[in-house]
């Protein structure tokens, strides 16, 4: 099994685990903040979906750069959002289906302008910074449900509220 294939079997397991907390993301609640440093609300989760997108960016190019701007679309509704998922997760399906693991084991670079902030093979880059930055912020977002005493669905197994 190639790595494309094994990062495929993860997207769909883990885009599917992303769309049911996105869901349930209450529209009325986008300005909620746990902390005046933390992302509202709707901004954490907006930025979740977005993030999806950097799976097929890392695959078909060779860098990103921050300082030619880099800005999430705004939250509006809970099916907005994971209609946006869908489709981003079908373009990173795509990507991911027609790279290879010789693609997969050169050089990505994320850059602000001459600055490079990583610079490691694709791999290790949708291992690093995409899947695990993606279940980090996801795993912010089910605080932010549970501190707004909204169940939250179990994603490796049953939650609190599950049982």
């Amino acid at each position: 099994m190639g790595m494309n294939q094994a990062f495929l079997g993860e997207l769909e397991h883990e885009a599917a685990q992303t769309r049911r907390v996105l869901a349930l993301v209450p529209a009325d609640q986008a300005d909620f903040k746990p902390h005046p440093k933390s992302f509202s609300l709707g901004n954490l989760a907006a930025h979740v979906a977005d993030m999806h997108t950097w799976i097929a960016v890392t695959v078909n190019t060779t860098e990103l750069d921050f300082a030619n701007g880099y800005t999430v679309p705004p939250f509006s509704t809970p099916e907005d959002l994971t209609s946006r998922l869908d489709t981003i997760v079908a373009e990173a399906k795509v990507a991911l289906a027609a790279t290879n693991d010789e693609a997969l084991g050169e050089t990505w670079t994320l850059r602000a302008g001459d600055h490079v902030i990583l610079a490691m093979p694709r791999a290790q880059c949708l291992r690093t910074m995409v899947f695990n930055h993606i279940v980090h912020h996801r795993a912010q977002l089910v605080v932010y449900l549970r501190l707004l005493d909204i169940p939250v669905p179990g994603l490796y197994g049953p939650s609190a509220d599950e049982q």
